[in-house]
């Protein structure tokens, strides 16, 4: 009689499991060992994909504005054109307010390419055409204020001296070499422009389609997630994912236009003031100060230096209206339109800026701010939780109080000074409560 075969599950969980785990481990040695080959598959997929890129981010940046005049403009004009038919008239709505959105960033970069890039353009060509003759009459203001002080003088004229040798130098032994190249560079300079042309076109006409249907895209998003996942995990998705999508449009919503009031408000005074390359130094100004914390800082010192070869004098009093300014923006304007966007402390936003910036230069230093608070988030949220599980306090403020825990009876014991404050105001409650019995 054939003997039958005992079949255990268990067995089976467990091949299975090691087999995964050979897998992963196979996977992840050859990623490390091609990582080249792979990074440069994934530049090759962004570059592909590029178009859609930008249309996600023109939608991303658009919805909003789309979702206002589509509420509060398109939707009760088509309520009267579409009252007496059986139509809703929300597709026309809908279209209207897409056209709105789409004319807009149209105009905005028109008005960037024709407006203010080439009068940019004209103050940098200019200010490198005059750049001896204002380094000469900077050397002259030198001398004139410093010649009651001969060695701060000669100093000073050293420094100038060697800055004008290096100069030399660097246009001999780098600058003169390099114009070799410039056929190539160019070339390459024009393919990449029109590139850039090709790209945001495309991705103007994706974002049309992606607005026009964002609902649409949303729910094949939440179909897809509920799919894949549990509903409780799929749950927790969607939260972090709005949390994550509030976020960053808060952030950078605000930031934008506050970089934008602060860039208007720098070109009125110093137009007021006659400062010299006016619209050049606003558009430094305003387009750095989307950078937090470090923004101010990093575009007042290349405005200043262009303004001290013109005018030293002009130049110490932009510096004094720059700081004013940046202290009305952080003490009054930012705080407004921000509110507390961040929802983390100084020292953190500080510690995410240089962190982004050195891992990914300039988006990192946009972005490094809300792509930390998201983390900082989520890390909180699973402490928070961890514990409450283990019952233990989980307010900050409970652990500021806080001397140890027994753990034994995860009693929790607070610090000599705390306790002493609360049997005097103890004290002092039991005192005014006698004369009223």
């Amino acid at each position: 009689m054939r003997r039958r075969f005992n079949w255990d599950k268990r067995y089976f969980y467990w091949g299975v499991t090691a087999f995964c785990v050979i897998a992963a481990s196979l996977l992840f040695y050859f990623a490390v060992s091609k990582i080249s080959v792979i990074s440069g598959a994934l530049s090759a997929l962004v570059r592909i994909l590029a178009p859609f890129i930008w249309g996600l981010v023109i939608c991303y940046l658009l919805s909003p504005l789309m979702r206002v005049v589509e509420n509060r403009v398109f939707l009760p004009l088509s309520r009267k054109l579409y009252r007496k038919s059986k139509k809703s008239g929300k597709g026309f709505a809908r279209a209207l307010s897409v056209l709105f959105c789409e004319i807009v960033l149209i105009l905005i970069l028109v008005a960037l390419v024709y407006l203010i890039l080439p009068q940019v353009l004209g103050s940098i060509q200019t200010l490198i055409q005059n750049s001896g003759t204002y380094l000469d009459n900077l050397s002259v203001w030198a001398d004139g204020l410093f010649k009651d002080y001969p060695l701060l003088d000669q100093y000073i004229g050293k420094m100038l001296e060697n800055f004008n040798t290096n100069l030399g130098n660097w246009v001999q032994t780098t600058l003169l070499p390099q114009l070799g190249n410039l056929v190539t560079s160019v070339t390459s300079g024009v393919y990449g422009v029109a590139r850039s042309i090709y790209n945001l076109i495309i991705g103007i006409i994706v974002s049309i389609y992606l607005l026009n249907d964002k609902e649409g895209f949303v729910a094949a998003v939440k179909r897809l997630g509920y799919a894949v996942f549990s509903v409780e995990t799929a749950e927790r998705i969607r939260v972090g994912l709005n949390f994550v999508d509030k976020t960053f449009m808060s952030f950078l919503n605000g930031k934008l236009l506050d970089s934008l009031i602060i860039g208007i408000i720098c070109y009125i005074v110093c137009s007021i003031l006659q400062m010299p390359y006016t619209l050049l130094v606003s558009v430094i100004v305003g387009v750095t100060n989307i950078i937090p914390f470090f923004g101010p800082l990093i575009g007042a010192v290349p405005s200043a230096l262009i303004i001290l070869m013109v005018n030293p004098t002009k130049c110490l009093i932009f510096v004094i209206f720059v700081i004013i300014l940046q202290q009305i923006d952080g003490n009054i304007i930012g705080p407004r339109i921000l509110g507390n966007s961040t929802g983390i402390t100084g020292f953190w936003v500080i510690f995410s800026i240089i962190l982004g910036g050195g891992l990914f230069k300039f988006w990192g230093l946009l972005l490094g701010v809300p792509v930390f608070v998201v983390l900082y988030s989520l890390v909180t949220n699973l402490i928070v939780k961890k514990l409450k599980r283990s019952d233990l306090p989980w307010e900050l403020k409970d652990y500021e109080e806080l001397e140890y825990i027994d753990p034994a009876t995860l009693q929790v014991v607070k610090k000599a000074s705390v306790r002493k404050e609360e049997i005097a105001r103890e004290r002092a409650s039991k005192g005014q409560e006698r004369p009223q019995e």
